[in-house]
């Protein structure tokens, strides 16, 4: 029997994930093609604003890559956009003249952006913000301008302007509302949030409407005009105010739209049943949704009458809204702005950026508005879609799940207290026994893998937390019993935290006493483990444990680092990236003595001597008398600063200074991977503190501190830790955290990867609410770090083989 053909316009989320349901129920039923407009395959459209903030690659937002299609034997059509429905015919048409026939189509169109209708939206410069395209544009722009408008102060506006300023262009956000995301938050919570980004080094134009864009004599937009009469300069004005459904091709086949194309509870058009409508294109009983939830609800109703199932209705959507925001969490729900007959209850501390509200009615709750702390908002919201009575827990409701003692539920976490049936990704509508079955089922033990087999917090991240906690409560009973640990290397069945417990518990001082204790394999190790080895006995057992130089790798066995046609290059420190004339000076002698044939200023803030032969590298570590022979090692690399408040304009902290004394205090600490610091002197960040190790950020009533976060091949943004008053305490702080990290992290393990590891609220734990162990975790660092020799001046004390540089 020849299949039916099933041609599918559009290429987004909610009509791929209509696929995905099809093919679980009726894998064989149809030939599948499929047209999309933009030449990629199926991505996550939410994680747009991660890669505009350069913290994702495009590559790793595709949901469904190509490889997929061909897996399931569809035929995808990219870059074409169909511009014709022959419904008598059955058959689609794109521009190019391609065609495709149907026994049933499903238009999944999505939406398009708003743009306003005022003079110059047409200039060069101006730009939505819905796809790839516009948000490479966006990078593409930050490179070559500074002024940056962004009209809307919606989600999508917040994220762009939130994107284009870490890309380093100043940013204004004009919204028409009185504050901002007046849709998902009430005006108490978007005055917060308005001010907490401004902090960051927004800046926002409240209840302002746009008259006109002006262009230059080259036709790009140069300023924004309102109808005030006041200008601002803007040479990329991005639009951010609003979507409407994209309908245009379903009018043009005749179809019934209103609010978008008209469907019924199955989805099928009112107007013709062969053909189906899910996602923001569709009208469902007067309703277009652009969450994400609801889409992909359509989605698997949809699927269910494809497969001619004829099961299965689609009632509509109650929505929820959760949200992070350039990393400060946002919940909504329900009819949180109250009415007439409801009661509020609220709690307001501004000063820890927490705002709660929640809406009650006829001893109902209707309504809730969560600003920063939004871990029970599943909660919240699965009371509301109830409409269970509340009146029995209304004393505690306000302080969450956990402080309730009738829910029926035991267990120490969130997670626990969860029924299996309860919601925990709204974006994909995974629940809790669906996470806990494939981790069970599948042997699944990381996020990566939960994300892949469930897509539970692949969407928009928001219920990351709570995934990872379910990974701990369902697979923890599995270590124990049927531990699955990735050892050391092959020379040990040991893990990296079993070494690192064994060297502590039974005070193990060297590496022989190691692998004879621990019986490995190999009486000399491996390149793998000698290395790991060494740190863990240097930092358990500081001035006590023998360090091992043969057994560091090659930058920290010659105290440089080696280049790929094999000399090396010479990085001396410059505190906080401050220098004088006599360091430039010496800098430029040995240059010009020993032939360096390059000399570039790094990333960190320091010149880099590159092309030094290895015979010549004590001479040049002598000549230059300045340290540092661990600029190359596992340990602090630089820190990096801005001018501060010395010089700039903008600055409010002497973040120079900040940066030369935790340089100062910190440049001979070795750590499982390299440590990398910034100090900026205001929430403009031009040291770029919020992806290094350590951020530390000047603000008007002392420091910001960020940790854990990574500038390489995957960019993490750092996570707030703490605010504080005084440079006393900043040292303080980061240093306990550094020494935190020393003691328990895995060898080449960065501190983002550390923290993922062992969570944030255990580093909260021993940092913010243990006060005693946060100042013994710093003296014991100074203790350590006391008298610690600079391998490039003290070479005996250090065990540097001078031997290694001589010419055969």
């Amino acid at each position: 029997m020849d299949k039916m053909k099933l041609v599918m316009v559009g290429n987004g989320m909610a009509g791929v994930r209509t696929l995905e349901e099809l093919l679980k129920i009726a894998p064989d039923l149809y030939d599948i093609t499929v047209f999309g407009a933009e030449p990629h395959p199926n991505y996550n459209r939410i994680l747009l604003s991660p890669v505009l903030a350069g913290e994702q690659t495009l590559d790793e937002i595709v949901l469904n890559p190509l490889s997929w299609y061909e897996e399931q034997g569809i035929t995808l059509h990219l870059g074409r956009t169909v511009t014709e429905i022959d419904r008598r015919r059955r058959v689609v048409r794109a521009a190019d003249g391609t065609e495709a026939a149907y026994d049933r189509l499903l238009i999944a169109t999505g939406s398009t952006p708003f743009i306003l209708p005022v003079p110059g939206k047409d200039l060069d410069g101006v730009i939505a913000y819905r796809d790839i395209a516009d948000t490479q544009t966006m990078i593409d722009a930050a490179t070559r301008y500074r002024q940056a408008v962004v009209i809307g102060g919606g989600l999508l506006g917040l994220e762009a302007a939130n994107g284009l300023m870490l890309r380093g262009m100043d940013v204004t956000v004009v919204h028409l509302g009185d504050w901002l995301l007046e849709r998902q938050l009430d005006e108490q919570a978007g005055s917060l949030l308005r001010d907490s980004l401004m902090q960051r080094g927004l800046t926002f134009r409240l209840g302002t409407q746009t008259e006109a864009l002006i262009g230059d004599e080259n036709g790009r937009v140069s300023q924004v005009r309102f109808k005030d009469g006041t200008v601002i300069p803007a040479q990329l004005v991005v639009m951010a105010a609003g979507i409407r459904p994209n309908t245009a091709l379903a009018e043009s086949a005749g179809l019934l739209c209103q609010r978008g194309v008209v469907v019924s509870d199955t989805l099928q058009t009112v107007t013709d049943p062969r053909i189906y409508a899910v996602g923001e294109c569709a009208a469902h009983r007067g309703i277009a949704y652009g969450l994400v939830a609801p889409l992909f609800e359509q989605g698997k109703v949809c699927a269910t009458h494809l497969a001619q199932f004829g099961i299965g209705r689609y009632q509509g959507s109650q929505t929820s809204t959760k949200l992070k925001v350039t990393g400060i969490d946002l919940f909504s729900a329900g009819d949180f702005m109250g009415g007439e007959g409801s009661e509020e209850i609220l709690m307001s501390d501004p000063h820890a950026g927490v705002y709660k509200k929640l809406v009650i009615k006829d001893d109902k709750l209707v309504g809730a508005c969560l600003y920063g702390d939004t871990v029970d908002g599943s909660w919240y919201f699965k009371l509301l879609r109830e409409g269970r009575s509340v009146a029995d827990i209304r004393e505690r409701l306000m302080f969450g799940e956990s402080n309730i003692g009738d829910v029926g539920h035991e267990g120490h976490s969130k997670a626990a207290a969860m029924a299996d049936s309860d919601e925990v990704c709204g974006c994909n509508g995974v629940s809790k026994g669906a996470i806990c079955k494939a981790i069970k089922d599948k042997g699944l033990f990381t996020l990566e893998e939960v994300r892949k087999h469930t897509k539970a917090s692949a969407s928009c991240g928001s219920c990351t937390g709570l995934v990872e906690q379910l990974i701990m409560f369902t697979a923890g009973g599995d270590y124990s019993a049927t531990p699955r640990k990735k050892a050391m290397c092959g020379c040990t069945g040991f893990s990296h935290q079993e070494v690192r417990e064994a060297i502590r518990d039974r005070h193990l001082t060297s590496r022989e006493a190691v692998m004879q204790t621990l019986e490995w394999t190999s009486p000399d190790g491996c390149p793998t483990c000698r290395p790991a080895l060494n740190y863990y006995l240097i930092s358990t057992w500081p001035h006590e444990a023998v360090d091992d130089p043969q057994s560091r790798l090659i930058n920290e066995r010659s105290h440089a680092n080696i280049q790929k046609d094999g000399s090396y290059s010479v990085i001396p420190r410059m505190w906080g990236g401050e220098t004088t004339a006599a360091d430039l000076r010496r800098i430029a002698d040995v240059v010009d003595k020993y032939a360096i044939p390059t000399v570039k200023v790094t990333g960190g803030q320091r010149i880099d001597l590159l092309g030094v032969k290895k015979q010549d590298l004590p001479a040049v570590w002598q000549d230059l008398g300045m340290p540092c022979g661990h600029a190359y090692a596992k340990a602090l690399r630089t820190v990096k600063t801005c001018v501060g408040s010395e010089w700039c304009r903008f600055g409010t902290q002497d973040s120079t200074q900040m940066g030369k004394d935790l340089e100062r205090a910190l440049w001979r600490m070795y750590a499982p991977h390299k440590v990398k610091i910034a100090v900026s002197g205001c929430p403009r960040n031009c040291a770029e503190a919020g992806i290094k190790d350590v951020g530390v950020i000047g603000v008007d009533s002392g420091w910001e501190i960020y940790i854990a976060g990574n500038g390489g091949i995957k960019t993490e943004v750092a996570e707030f830790l703490c605010k504080l008053r005084t440079a006393e305490e900043v040292l303080e702080y980061s240093g306990a955290f550094l020494q935190l990290y020393r003691l328990e992290g895995w060898y080449l393990e960065r501190t983002v990867h550390y923290v993922a590891r062992v969570g944030m609220d255990h580093v909260r734990r021993r940092i913010l609410e243990d006060g005693p162990g946060r100042q013994a975790l710093w003296a014991a660092l100074q203790a350590a770090l006391a008298n610690e020799p600079d391998p490039w001046f003290e070479h005996d004390k250090a065990r540097v083989d001078l031997r290694q540089f001589e010419t055969l």
